[in-house]
């Protein structure tokens, strides 16, 4: 299967990556649906009441006790994925990457076309003067982050109940719908409406890496079960 994703990527120069928390649970983040995954663990509200627009609002300060805790991780160094798809980019073959992360670790390895669906950590913003700051001002924070006019800092990530910023999911529909080659890597595929942009590909290979089976496996062209960092670590020179 390596040698088939090979010859699949040296025969294309407009591939795109679209990705999931899989892809950075190899750099320490943890994901959320696996077995010791966030959903998985045990906490005074349920993570996705917790992260949600509504808890946000109405609980800002256990909303950032929880997300500092469990959803910033400034430890976290880009591992051999990100690399890897940061290398197919510089050498013309990877148009863009579409990720579900929040984490900018593929602007960290090297990636310059990266379409955040879901947002950054990295970017916040205070919700009464729009003045954007980095992630220091959560970090740095023991309380609910606030800016110099007194408004509540909050993190530009797309929280349950809020929609998808359109420019972003425009501009990553357009580079999956061009695209030649799509692969899919560490993504259970359950995320929705991310996941249903993959409706979108009208190219000629698919490529599923992921250590699990998915509802698009019946789908794809080649279907990898190994960890995405050793895979593309080993495929892409």
């Amino acid at each position: 299967m390596y040698e088939d994703l090979k010859k699949v990527i040296e025969d294309s120069s407009n591939i795109v990556f679209f990705g999931g928390a899989g892809v950075s649970t190899e750099s320490g983040i943890p994901d959320f649906r696996s077995v010791d995954g966030l959903y998985n663990q045990k906490y005074k509200y349920p993570p996705e009441t917790i992260l949600s627009h509504s808890f946000f609002m109405t609980r800002p300060k256990d909303f950032y006790d929880f997300y500092r805790d469990k959803m910033i991780c400034t430890s976290a160094k880009p591992n051999k994925a990100h690399y890897a798809l940061a290398r197919l980019e510089e050498q013309g073959k990877l148009r863009a990457v579409v990720t579900q992360n929040i984490d900018g670790l593929h602007q960290l390895a090297g990636s310059r076309t990266v379409y955040e669906l879901h947002g950054s950590v990295l970017r916040n913003y205070c919700m009464k003067c729009h003045k954007f700051y980095d992630l220091s001002a959560v970090t740095e924070s023991t309380d609910i982050p606030k800016c110099k006019c007194g408004g509540i800092i909050k993190p530009d990530v797309v929280l349950y109940e809020e929609g998808l910023d359109d420019k972003t999911v425009s501009a990553a529909v357009h580079a999956i719908a061009k695209a030649d080659v799509l692969i899919i890597g560490g993504t259970s595929l359950n995320v929705y409406p991310a996941a249903g942009f993959l409706r979108y590909f009208d190219g000629s290979k698919i490529v599923l890496i992921n250590k699990s089976p998915t509802s698009y496996d019946k789908e794809a062209d080649i279907v990898i079960r190994d960890p995405i960092g050793q895979v593309l670590g080993e495929v892409v020179q």
